[in-house]
């Protein structure tokens, strides 16, 4: 499976015109907001290529509302696990909008991966995307959560998730971090 794995990635690396994109939260499978990448593969905008985990450690923490924060702080935290996509540009401006890549919420960066299995084929690694928590308050987050990140968000973590139509609409995305962050 492996070998296959390495193909598909290979594959869309050729193509040129799609972005690797590692999803850790809520853009998963059977979660709140995986109908956004049901709805680009639906289009051909995306494909799901499989299950990975980072090759470094990092952390993995909740914020406001029980959302999903990847802290880019290499070698801390743990390696993270989740599901790699290939993704169009029409599809990689959604999912910007979505995490909100211009109003500073998220930043869309580089990270290196390995097939979730274990298998330690150094072919297997393929340098991606993730969105991580915007720097401007990314290691406020880590010490809030007592500097100890997860493994994976499972359902475990959704419990008391809030989706953005249901929150407090009289504050910005920002404002309610900042909340989280002075409480």
């Amino acid at each position: 499976m492996v070998a296959g794995r390495d193909i598909a990635v290979n594959a869309v690396i050729d193509a040129g015109d799609r972005a690797l994109i590692f999803t850790y939260g809520t853009l998963k499978r059977n979660f709140s907001n995986h109908p956004l990448l049901q709805d680009l593969m639906r289009t051909g905008d995306a494909t799901f290529i499989g299950p990975y985990r980072t090759a470094a450690n990092y952390p993995l923490v909740c914020g406001p509302y029980k959302v999903p924060f990847l802290l880019n702080l290499p070698g801390s935290g743990q390696p993270v696990h989740g599901e790699l996509y290939s993704v169009s540009a029409r599809g990689l401006a959604r999912m910007d909008d979505l995490e909100g890549i211009d109003r500073n919420h998220y930043e869309r960066l580089p990270i290196r991966l390995l097939p979730a299995g274990g298998e330690e084929v150094a072919a297997a690694e393929a340098e991606v995307e993730a969105y991580f928590a915007h720097r401007s308050y990314a290691m406020e987050m880590w010490k809030k959560n007592g500097k100890r990140g997860l493994r994976c968000y499972s359902e475990k973590e959704t419990i008391g998730y809030v989706k953005r139509k249901d929150r407090p609409q009289n504050l910005t995305f920002l404002d309610h971090i900042r909340n989280f962050l002075s409480d």
